[in-house]
């Protein structure tokens, strides 16, 4: 088969992954950057010795990798030094009271019990239908390309309707295990990763806190950036090009095909096959000449924001674990906030993360560093949104939540802050709406129905990332350059 060029925009997960693939087929790939480094949203920044991972800080889902890394023809665990977080969370509502959740069986039995007699074995038969929903919900839907309707729609998937219950909103599905509200939201608050409300999320993704506690939560040393390394440094040993502070202003098309890019500076570089790993709504409006597609883009459903503050701390917090999650008792309000008003919960529901708790080297050596995410809207244009109000609203949050487990000083012991936004996130990643997630995995915006892989006009283009199939994450990022390197293989054998 002789070699095709390609252009890839965009160095995130997805592109990489896709760029990897197919050079090992023998393709000359380049991969064009806006930013400086590679990585995309899982992106990485270091100031005064604190280390900061600006997207996701913990790897879920180990088994996607394994898979994953070993069809690029390594081994994840040769790559990564990763170290199993055991308690995944710990757990902290209205009342200071707490809940760490745990692999530990035992464990779990006296804390559920003391909460709500009886709820062990709900847990129980909730992480068991965790495990079915995973088990098959990965083979049938995450990993598998659909094509066509019918690679969808058929006899083989139609029990899915009824076993994965994707109808049955997920918050109001955990009636069936449990009584009280804060387990409920104990239980379903994962779903924020999706970038989804509990209760519009189907109740399919129960598989995401069965996958936590069955295969671990996990910290690559160095943080989630690690992976990025790990990627990088199998494109570069398959010769993948790269070129970085390359923005590209737009996709130069003719009739049904892409001819190639234009960048920022005026130069064309020309590709027999254009991938774009920018966020798709961003390509369809900015780059792309299509005015009506680009509207229906922009009309879809868009996930939720984060507002994020990254702190470097003189002193170090014991009292934060690596993973706290501090769950309002308005959970409902929360979301109608998120959701339906684009803003910030009066008490929001917040996360707190401490790398330097399990990695001295996220820290210089009696000072912490910090992360704390509190999820908002996405910018809308309807709504009045003033972001340094809202940031600021955040920042207070935080610290009064951190009051719960006895932190009171924090605010004085700040030696810098760096702080994220939407208008952040839409600025420095190109995601319309500054909506961290890209489009939302509702039911009508996943797996086939959500946006396809290869355009349905210019038949040389195609997609990989956030907003396209299989969705948001970091391992749905790598199944998603696989799928794509598979469809350009298979449209290039004709």
């Amino acid at each position: 088969m002789k070699s095709a060029s390609i252009v890839v925009i965009g160095a995130g997960i997805g592109g990489i992954s896709a760029a990897t693939h197919l050079a090992k087929r023998g393709m000359h790939v380049t991969m064009l950057e806006k930013n400086n480094n590679p990585g995309g949203r899982c992106d990485t920044f270091e100031r005064e010795g604190h280390r900061f991972n600006t997207g996701p800080t913990l790897l879920v889902m180990p088994h996607l990798y394994e898979t994953e890394f070993a069809a690029l023809g390594e081994d994840v665990h040769d790559l990564l030094d990763m170290e199993r977080i055991d308690p995944t969370y710990h757990l902290v509502f209205d009342d200071a009271s707490q809940l760490a959740l745990t692999s530990d069986l035992a464990s779990m039995s006296r804390q559920l019990e003391a909460m709500e007699p009886g709820s062990f074995r709900g847990f129980l038969r909730y992480i068991e239908e965790g495990q079915r929903h995973y088990n098959v919900g990965v083979e049938r839907l995450v990993e598998r390309d659909f094509r066509s309707l019918f690679d969808f729609i058929n006899l083989r998937n139609m029990p899915l309707a009824y076993s994965l219950k994707p109808l049955v909103p997920h918050y109001r599905h955990m009636g069936q295990f449990f009584k009280g509200s804060r387990l409920k939201s104990a239980f379903t608050f994962q779903d924020v990763y999706m970038g989804l409300s509990p209760f519009r999320a189907p109740a399919t993704f129960s598989l995401m806190p069965y996958s936590e506690l069955a295969h671990g939560v996990w910290h690559p040393r160095g943080g989630m950036y690690g992976v990025i390394d790990g990627l990088m440094a199998m494109a570069r040993g398959e010769n993948v090009e790269f070129e970085f502070g390359a923005s590209v202003d737009k996709i130069e098309v003719d009739g049904s095909r892409t001819r190639g890019v234009r960048l920022a500076d005026g130069r064309f570089v020309p590709a027999d096959i254009v991938i774009a790993n920018a966020d798709l709504p961003y390509v369809y409006n900015d780059l792309l000449p299509d005015k009506g597609p680009a509207e229906r883009m922009a009309h879809k459903q868009f996930s939720c924001s984060v507002i994020s503050f990254f702190w470097g701390v003189d002193k170090a917090y014991p009292a934060i674990k690596p993973h706290t999650l501090f769950l309002a008792d308005d959970y409902r309000e929360n979301f109608v906030a998120i959701d339906d008003q684009h803003s910030i919960p009066d008490n929001p529901s917040l996360y707190i993360h401490a790398p330097s708790r399990i990695d001295a080297s996220m820290a210089p050596a009696g000072e912490d560093t910090l992360i704390a995410i509190v999820p908002v809207g996405h910018m809308d244009d309807g709504s009045e949104q003033d972001w340094t109000a809202i940031r600021d609203k955040a920042r207070e949050a935080v610290y009064r939540r951190l009051k719960l487990i006895g932190i009171t000083d924090l605010d004085q012991h700040l030696k810098f802050e760096v702080n994220y936004t939407p208008l952040s996130w839409r600025k420095r990643y190109n995601l319309m709406k500054g909506a961290t997630h890209g489009l939302a995995h509702t039911l009508t915006q996943l797996a086939y129905f959500r946006p396809h892989n290869r355009h349905a006009r210019y038949r040389n283009l195609y997609f990989t990332g956030a907003s396209t199939h299989p969705g948001t994450g970091v391992p749905s990022a790598l199944i998603s350059g696989r799928l794509v390197a598979e469809r350009v293989m298979d449209d290039l054998r004709g």
